[in-house]
């Protein structure tokens, strides 16, 4: 079953929501309106909570998770995706904020309390460091992940293209359902 409680704690999922049958949300989930997770997805509320927004997608063998409270992370941390997000395949987002109208590149990492902020792109393959901040507007690139330039014209529509795209094509998917 892709949707399950944990110690009482159902996700709670928004209009047209689409949860592939092989992907798996589990406890203090919360997923916004016309958002997608894809085959092997893993969101794991389980000692902390995940938000994600609107129109958000997350693909193919993506792990989303926390951190929980204790003496090392004081009230632990939680995950918070934005709307008019895409995560890449293979991405881990663990216990960050991601804002709006971002792109995570496949197979990227983002560890505890770093931030990505709204208009952003996270190259394939990098790695954002514990309390990062990544500012919009920029491409983002490398291990650990530094800024290498402005996102073009065409890039920040792309943005907005892919999330609307991934609307479309879940859309698909629910009417074969």
């Amino acid at each position: 079953m892709p949707v399950r409680s944990f110690q009482g704690i159902s996700p709670k999922l928004g209009a047209n929501v689409y949860i592939d049958d092989m992907a798996v949300v589990i406890g203090d989930v919360t997923i916004g309106d016309d958002a997608s997770l894809w085959p092997f997805v893993v969101a794991r509320g389980d000692v902390q909570r995940i938000r994600i927004g609107a129109r958000t997608n997350v693909q193919d063998g993506s792990v989303l998770h926390v951190t929980q409270d204790n003496r090392f992370n004081p009230g632990g941390y939680a995950l918070t995706i934005g709307s008019d997000v895409t995560v890449g395949h293979n991405a881990v987002l663990h216990a960050c904020t991601i804002e709006d109208f971002v792109l995570v590149g496949m197979g990227s990492i983002i560890l505890d309390g770093a931030v990505v902020q709204s208009r952003a792109m996270v190259a394939a393959g990098s790695v954002v460091s514990p309390g990062k901040v990544l500012e919009g507007g920029f491409l983002w690139l490398g291990q650990p992940a530094k800024k290498i330039r402005p996102l073009t014209e065409d890039e920040l529509a792309y943005l907005e293209y892919s999330s609307g795209h991934y609307v479309q094509l879940k859309n698909k998917h629910l009417e074969k359902s």
